[in-house]
């Protein structure tokens, strides 16, 4: 993954900051990696970084206040989550998490180089300026190596 190398991997999944890293490293390399027509990583690396913006979303008890939880409402698994963000109004209507799921599953399957995925990056970048995830300035970011995949 893009962030291989640019911050501990272990940060990410214990610090509201190391998730919120990861979510923009992965967007900053999904784009790179779609520009350059490497469309299937492209997108499962955007879906790396939904994981972690919801991941980083959920930390905050001030994010958390703008969801509605329920008693039963399980915060560990992203579709609980991501349900619990659109019975909430978080989750623009333009993000089709489960049309994006399905391109994800496609996208680990097989290659997708014909796939124009210029409408559902548009969706995507939708929802994580939503989240709080974007906008974000590239340059604050660790420098990327290119040659990594």
């Amino acid at each position: 993954m893009p962030h291989f190398g640019l911050m501990d991997t272990r940060d990410s999944f214990e610090k509201a900051e190391g998730a919120l890293l990861r979510a923009r490293l992965h967007i900053r390399g999904a784009r790179r990696r779609l520009r350059q027509g490497k469309i299937s990583a492209g997108i499962v690396t955007l879906y790396d970084a939904l994981l972690f913006a919801l991941r980083w979303y959920i930390s905050s008890p001030e994010r958390r206040k703008k969801i509605s939880l329920g008693p039963e409402d399980d915060m560990s698994y992203e579709k609980q989550v991501l349900a619990l963000l659109q019975r909430s109004h978080v989750l623009p209507e333009e993000f089709d998490y489960y049309a994006f799921d399905a391109l994800v599953e496609k996208a680990l399957q097989q290659d997708l180089a014909a796939y124009d995925y210029s409408a559902m990056l548009s969706d995507f970048e939708v929802f994580m300026d939503r989240l709080g995830v974007m906008p974000f300035n590239e340059s604050d970011l660790p420098p990327e190596d290119p040659s990594t995949f």
